[in-house]
């Protein structure tokens, strides 16, 4: 019983940890889980509404069919200190949170950007970055984690609705956690995986990713997986807090990736 009490324990710190890698900086000043900052309160009022729709088909989900979506797989490689990082994107079971991954990299947002979460003890939890404002080196370290990415044509930050598809499901769930203990997800949390972090409203997530450094089935059905490291795990597990990506690049697969209004 003290084992599982200490495993339990152990789990709901690093899941603190990692909502507060999303979370916006009034969250972190005040420590509280209901910032009052514009964005955090639209996003939380997108989600309210959503969850109040037809889970029958994504095209019911508001604001959904302005987001990109990735009709099939496609392969990204990550370059950090000279040595590559090729992930296996499945929009085939993430159609919306891949599709939003790829786009960014075809945008360019990841170059550049640093890892400002990586957690290893006390045992191996995960490597996380893709905060926009981590671009500028003179952005202070101790807010990195708050940042999400902002649309130049808008002005206003994108975030993609939670989706986690359960095993023998013919579409992704949206908007809400899944109870991944009663119905195993079609992507886990297996050492490898790649998913977008979030702040506390679960449409939350915008750039922001993290690989999973061992199998973490407690995440399962909370946070979105949508591609997995196919090759260079090791290069993964020697990055060290502040390291750089110093390129991402679609090597296949881009034309699955469709956006609104092409």
């Amino acid at each position: 019983m003290r084992l599982k009490i200490s495993q339990f324990l152990l789990s709901l710190v690093l899941i603190s940890a990692l909502i507060l890698g999303g979370c916006s900086t009034q969250q972190v000043a005040s420590n509280t889980s209901s910032p009052t900052s514009t964005t955090s309160e639209a996003s939380t009022k997108t989600t309210t509404e959503a969850t109040s729709v037809s889970q029958t088909s994504s095209e019911s989900i508001p604001g959904i069919t302005d987001l990109p979506r990735l009709e099939g797989k496609a392969t990204v490689v990550l370059t950090v200190k000279g040595s590559p990082i090729t992930i296996e994107v499945d929009g085939t079971d993430a159609p919306i949170t891949a599709g939003n991954f790829v786009d960014l990299v075809q945008k360019g947002v990841y170059d550049g950007l640093a890892f400002h979460r990586v957690v290893r003890e006390p045992q191996p939890f995960v490597v996380q970055g893709g905060d926009p404002q981590s671009k500028d080196p003179k952005f202070p370290a101790n807010r990195l984690g708050t940042g999400s990415y902002i649309d130049p044509k808008t002005g206003n930050a994108r975030y993609i609705p939670l989706e986690v598809k359960p095993k023998g499901s013919d579409t992704p769930i949206y908007n809400k956690p899944f109870d991944a203990t009663a119905q195993p997800v079609v992507l886990p949390h297996k050492q490898g995986a790649v998913a977008m972090a979030r702040s506390q409203p679960p449409d939350s997530a915008s750039a922001q990713f993290y690989f999973a450094l061992a199998d973490l089935a407690f995440l399962d059905g909370n946070y979105a997986v949508f591609g997995n490291v196919t090759q260079g795990f090791d290069v993964v597990n020697k990055i060290q807090q502040g390291d750089r990506i110093d390129s991402a690049k679609v090597t296949q697969g881009a034309e699955n990736l469709k956006t609104p209004g092409k």
